[in-house]
């Protein structure tokens, strides 16, 4: 296994915790803390940083996608609906039978509320962008109100 390096970065929703090793980020999760505790350091590898610099483009407006390599680490089922999250654009929603459609699996919609739950490569797999079928919020791993913020974010910026 390659040695795990953390990087905080400082976001209007809280701090998010980017881990990953030399080559790829395997997570970023709101690290539900108020201060930073992984700064950048000399031993910071490249692809923390420029997942950092792409989060702060990302907050500040000017980065609708993400192309920093990550691993996605979870079953074949959760990886196939991680990627179709991916093809949800910038400012859009769609919902878990969306989601379950485009993966060939229309009566999977629990599992993929699931997969969805544990994807972690937040804002970057972009699990926030999923709502219900009535077009209300449903669960975020990082709490509802975080969720509603970046959603409006999107908004604002398109």
């Amino acid at each position: 296994m390659s040695e795990l390096y953390k990087l905080d970065y400082e976001s209007p929703i809280g701090v998010i915790e980017i881990s990953g090793t030399n080559d790829a980020i395997c997570s970023i999760m709101f690290a539900e803390r108020d201060i930073k505790i992984n700064n950048m350091q000399v031993q910071t590898p490249k692809v923390l940083a420029e997942c950092f610099s792409q989060l702060d483009e990302y907050f500040k407006g000017d980065r609708r996608e993400f192309t920093f390599p990550y691993i996605l680490e979870g079953t074949i089922f959760q990886k196939n609906v991680w990627n179709a999250l991916t093809g949800i654009l910038y400012a859009n929603t769609g919902s878990y039978k969306d989601i379950a459609v485009s993966i060939g699996n229309e009566k999977a919609i629990r599992a993929v509320g699931s997969a969805n739950g544990r994807n972690k490569l937040s804002i970057v797999i972009p699990c926030h962008r999923i709502i219900g079928s009535n077009g209300k919020l449903t669960g975020y791993a990082g709490g509802l109100w975080r969720k509603e913020w970046l959603l409006q974010h999107e908004r604002n910026f398109n």
